[in-house]
């Protein structure tokens, strides 16, 4: 997976808008404004993702290269690094799961308005 990918595929899913609240280098993700992954352009290609705790830590366990997030809650939040070791298509999963989780933590009246997007 590269830059162009993830941001590509983040963008295919409904609702989501890519933001700079933090600054111009930290690539942010949000599905009606509620954040989802994040990236910072000028390190090495590494993505922050939502995760269910129980999970979280099993991927960690799994790949080396899956880190509790970095300066987010590590509890709900996994740093991945993006260097051939985890499978794009692993990484479409989590990406997915991280969207999903989001969305379901969502009032009903704004999944409603995302479906009707």
């Amino acid at each position: 997976m590269n830059i162009e990918f993830f941001r590509e595929y983040c963008m295919s899913k409904k609702g989501v808008k890519e933001t700079f609240p933090f600054n111009e280098t930290i690539m942010v993700f949000k599905v009606l404004d509620k954040m989802f992954t994040l990236t910072n352009l000028e390190s090495d290609f590494r993505i922050n993702l939502k995760c269910e705790p129980e999970k979280a830590i099993n991927l960690r366990e799994k790949y080396h290269d899956v880190l509790p997030g970095y300066h987010m809650n590590k509890k709900h939040w996994n740093t991945i690094i993006i260097n051939g070791s985890i499978h794009d298509n692993i990484l479409k999963k989590c990406i997915d799961e991280s969207y999903e989780l989001v969305v379901s933590n969502m009032t009903k009246k704004n999944r409603k308005l995302l479906y009707e997007m």
